[in-house]
């Protein structure tokens, strides 16, 4: 296996970073990129708008997490806080010889930059480096310091034996964490550009950086931003599909187009909560749950979804009302809940289950049709598996049953 080692105080990680992962993933052919952030860096002292050790570990694993839905490899890229568990100084030396000892057999690959790659040499045992990984240099195509480059990969070798390649960066992204911490002070939509959209929604929601974000005041892209930091990148394409499904159904039908983005920007935005964290978002925000909710996590997130879609981000009681039914329906739901329900059953990633183009079919022609049928497909999956069906779902199936006959 070859690990390509990325180590940085990513303060915080940037889109630069995630293209230089990108361009040393596919030219070094690495099977896992490991993003280290650093403790206390040695050749430079952390700036006094550091944020915590724990939030540049949580925005690195974010960064990561894009890398992977990006490229379509999940598990490539990982966040690893072995540094921040290290006392002292990060000294690269030192990570090395850990990783070595958990990859004894692997070909690690240490990432770089330019700056960081001429100055090699001056580093703590640079030789203990260069003997347990090779060193892969990212460069610039535009840049003029091919030939430095190639200067001091030579002497790298001559010197050190050192396993040496140049990565060129196909896409040029100019950019430093310094430049993005000011633009976060200064320019949010210019800060949004260059950052992954789960980090930039972070920041926003735990206020980083002296970010000082009203969240019941976002507007669409920041609320995308932040709902989709609390849920795992591999869902950003059903979320995403959603909202856009959920506003055609809003356009067609006469719903509110506002509302229904709304409303599919959030609807999972607690998805990736255990049935713990659920049953405490409940009690926090007086949720009443049945028997069945209090075991089945799967049917909570549309609860709390409404919570935090209320509570955190002050979004209008029609937009909390579809996202609290969902998932389960119920028998008369108002419009913009039919289209929410819907939009989620038939968005464009979906796929893989009998009756999905009928469903497409008829949610354009004949809305109350799609329901009874989505809430039929529901009750015949949940049946097949022996597990009990809500009661919500199958009042909602005999209300729609009801209206068709």
């Amino acid at each position: 296996m070859k690990i390509g080692i990325y180590g940085g105080t990513f303060d915080p990680p940037h889109l630069g970073h995630m293209e230089a992962a990108r361009a040393a993933a596919a030219l070094l052919e690495l099977d896992r990129v490991l993003f280290i952030p650093a403790s206390i860096p040695p050749h430079k002292a952390l700036p006094p708008d550091t944020v915590s050790a724990q939030d540049r570990l949580a925005m690195t694993a974010m960064m990561a997490d894009g890398v992977c839905l990006e490229l379509g490899r999940p598990g490539l890229a990982q966040a690893d806080g072995m540094e921040l568990d290290r006392a002292g100084k990060s000294y690269t030396a030192d990570t090395v010889t850990e990783l070595r000892r958990r990859f004894p057999e692997d070909e690690l690959w240490l990432l770089m930059g330019t700056d960081m790659f001429l100055t090699l040499q001056s580093w703590r045992e640079p030789e203990r480096i260069m003997a347990q990984a090779g060193i892969a240099a990212f460069a610039r195509r535009e840049s003029d310091a091919g030939e430095l480059l190639d200067i001091q990969g030579r002497f790298l070798q001559e010197t050190y034996g050192a396993r040496v390649a140049i990565v060129q960066l196909p896409q040029i992204i100019d950019l430093s964490s310094t430049q993005v911490r000011a633009l976060l002070r200064t320019d949010h939509a210019k800060a949004r550009e260059v950052l992954w959209c789960q980090v930039y929604g972070y920041i926003l929601r735990q206020g980083l950086y002296e970010v000082e974000a009203d969240l019941r005041h976002l507007d669409d892209d920041d609320l995308r931003c932040a709902s989709l930091s609390m849920v795992k990148a591999k869902r950003v394409p059903h979320i995403r599909g959603v909202e856009e499904e959920a506003v055609r159904l809003a356009l067609h039908w006469g719903a509110d187009p506002h509302m229904a983005r709304r409303a599919g920007i959030l609807h999972d935005c607690t998805k990736y909560l255990n049935l713990e964290e659920q049953l405490q978002l409940c009690e926090k925000y007086g949720i009443v749950l049945d028997e069945l909710e209090q075991r089945a996590v799967k049917l909570l997130h549309a609860k709390t979804g409404a919570a935090i879609a209320r509570h955190v981000f002050g979004e209008p009681e029609e937009v909390c009302n579809a996202i609290y039914w969902h998932t389960t329906g119920k028998a008369d739901m108002d419009l913009l809940s039919k289209v929410l329900y819907m939009a989620d059953y038939i968005e464009p990633s979906r796929s893989g289950f009998e009756g999905l183009e009928e469903l497409r079919r008829l949610a354009y022609e004949d809305l109350d049709a799609a329901l009874l049928l989505g809430c039929e497909l529901t009750i015949q999956d949940m049946e097949e598996r022996g597990m009990p069906v809500h009661r919500n779902t199958l009042q909602a199936r005999d209300y729609l049953k009801g209206r068709q006959e």
